[in-house]
């Protein structure tokens, strides 16, 4: 019989699986669509890679859904969504901010006012982002919220 695990277990659980297939995992929630329990698993390319096709995310998903039956962790019925973290997502991790090296973030300042442009480097302590021309670094510490942007027109 299947015991209800924790989010953490739920991860240690599927990390090597997504990582087996190329990819690294963003994070796993549980929360509850139309009176059934939702697992959610998202998933992303590792630093560097771009992006993740609807192929790998297919394969990943399948195997993601192969792991969960062999462990049964979770009691009863439950949804699976396995999916990446969207193309506008919330920027909260170092890893968010490598990640958007080259695209288009905006990026809201705890001083008030933002300030949208294209990174250009990021470490541990913030990032460095092209605003018309300029470069400027902005502290993760200064950022009350921050988002990818969307790029329409890009590689015409």
């Amino acid at each position: 019989m299947a015991s209800s695990t924790s989010d953490v277990s739920l991860e240690e659980l599927l990390a090597p699986i997504v990582e087996q297939a190329g990819l690294e995992l963003e994070s796993v929630t549980r929360s509850r669509s139309d009176h059934t329990p939702l697992l959610r698993v998202i998933v992303d390319a590792p630093i560097g890679a771009g992006g993740v096709d609807s192929d790998a995310l297919a394969n990943v998903s399948r195997a993601v859904s192969r792991a969960l039956d062999d462990a049964d962790p979770i009691d009863g019925e439950y949804l699976l969504e396995v999916s990446t973290p969207g193309a506008e997502r919330e920027l909260t991790k170092v890893d968010h901010w490598l990640r958007q090296v080259g695209r288009l973030v905006r990026v809201k300042l705890r001083a008030g006012g933002h300030v949208s442009g294209r990174v250009v480097d990021a470490d541990e302590s913030g990032a460095t982002i092209d605003v018309d021309g300029n470069a400027t670094t902005i502290a993760y510490s200064d950022m009350r919220k921050a988002r990818s942007r969307v790029e329409f027109g890009a590689g015409q």
